[in-house]
């Protein structure tokens, strides 16, 4: 299947479609709302402010100074000193995504995110079982959090590790650096006289043709010249992250389903569309200011949920790499894209074979729930 099929539109609006659903069966689960749950939750505001109130330090700071600059230099009718703030604002929030790295950051000091992932995992068993408990219980398909709350979980906590904390947010945050570099010396490389304008263009076309094809990256290329640089930086670090947070809200499932690399690459490629549209769907909910980390974790109790959708139940961990290499390709994944919009969470998969073609209505399990 060529690229743009991974990451054709309906695959895209299915993904931002789960990002609803997933939402909604997460807050179904009555775990979610325990005193523990609470108290993490209150955290979580609490440290949506802590991280609002960081990022509007700079700012504020650029302000205070210029308050004082003002004193000796008139500023009536000057606007350099609001496009100062204002393009320091932007800097921080769009090209740098200063908010986003402090709410991911986070990962690496509580593990609450993992928790709540497991948590929802085993409620959409259970919820599943629920729905079905009126069926013979081998015709049902295999459980989730079982065999997966069994894998090793592979964090920095190895206690042959002198520093493993250290070592985790160091490794983060040079992989922060280095994406934050390449965005600002793409932006400065914007400015540049005359070929300056074909630099974000450019970078638009390198990004998307390795996703959907070089005629739709063109097509992006073209519309690229005419976009504002402003908006044409949201859009394209809008991409980025979206794809950071899916890998991220993702990390409990891969720490425990240890792939290879190039595994993980084909494993992403093969859902492309999906994931993007459902990190893009919760990247919009997770820039709200100070509630965006608790977003975050309710975007991360959602992905159990989109794990039930894109792949198959994990055996025991005797069996885990066979499992690790038939599961690369999502095996349901045209059953699922052909599923009609308000069938999305069906309970049932015979429901499903009746409205598929006769070629498509093998399966060998039922896996949509």
């Amino acid at each position: 299947m060529s690229s743009l099929g991974n990451f054709d539109p309906n695959a895209i609006l299915r993904g931002a479609q789960l990002t609803l659903v997933g939402v909604h069966r997460a807050l179904q689960n009555p775990a979610l709302f325990t005193s523990n749950h609470y108290r993490q939750a209150a955290l979580a505001v609490a440290a949506g402010i802590a991280i609002r109130i960081l990022v509007a330090i700079p700012v504020e700071g650029v302000r205070l100074l210029l308050w004082i600059i003002s004193f000796t230099v008139d500023m009536d009718h000057a606007q350099w000193d609001e496009s100062v703030v204002g393009g320091l604002h932007f800097l921080e929030h769009t090209v740098l995504q200063v908010p986003f790295f402090l709410m991911t950051l986070m990962r690496y000091i509580t593990p609450t995110l993992d928790q709540m992932f497991m948590d929802s995992l085993r409620w959409v068993d259970q919820t599943y079982v629920q729905k079905h408990k009126s069926e013979d219980p081998h015709s049902l398909r295999a459980m989730y959090y079982p065999n997966l709350q069994q894998y090793p979980l592979h964090v920095p906590n190895d206690k042959r590790q002198k520093t493993p904390m250290k070592q985790a947010l160091t490794m983060f945050a040079i992989k922060y650096g280095r994406k934050a570099g390449i965005s600002l010396t793409v932006l400065a490389l914007s400015y540049l006289p005359y070929v300056g304008r074909f630099v974000l263009p450019a970078a638009s076309f390198h990004t998307f043709q390795k996703s959907v094809g070089p005629q739709p990256a063109g097509a992006i290329f073209a519309a690229s010249l005419i976009m504002p640089r402003r908006y044409l930086v949201s859009f394209l670090q809008a991409y980025f992250s979206s794809r950071t947070l899916m890998r991220e809200l993702l990390e409990p499932y891969f720490a425990r389903v240890k792939y290879t690399k190039e595994q993980k690459q084909v494993w992403f490629k093969d859902r492309a569309g999906v994931l993007f549209g459902f990190g893009l769907g919760f990247y919009a909910f997770v820039k709200i200011p100070m509630f965006g980390v608790l977003i975050y974790g309710l975007a991360e109790a959602s992905t159990a949920y989109l794990i039930t959708k894109v792949t198959e139940p994990p055996p025991p961990p005797s069996e885990a790499e066979e499992y690790k290499q038939e599961s690369l390709r999502w095996k349901n994944k045209h059953e699922f894209l052909s599923l009609p919009w308000q069938n999305l969470d069906i309970p049932n998969l015979e429901m499903l074979k009746e409205k598929l073609q006769p070629e498509t209505r093998q399966t060998p399990r039922k896996q949509f729930s």
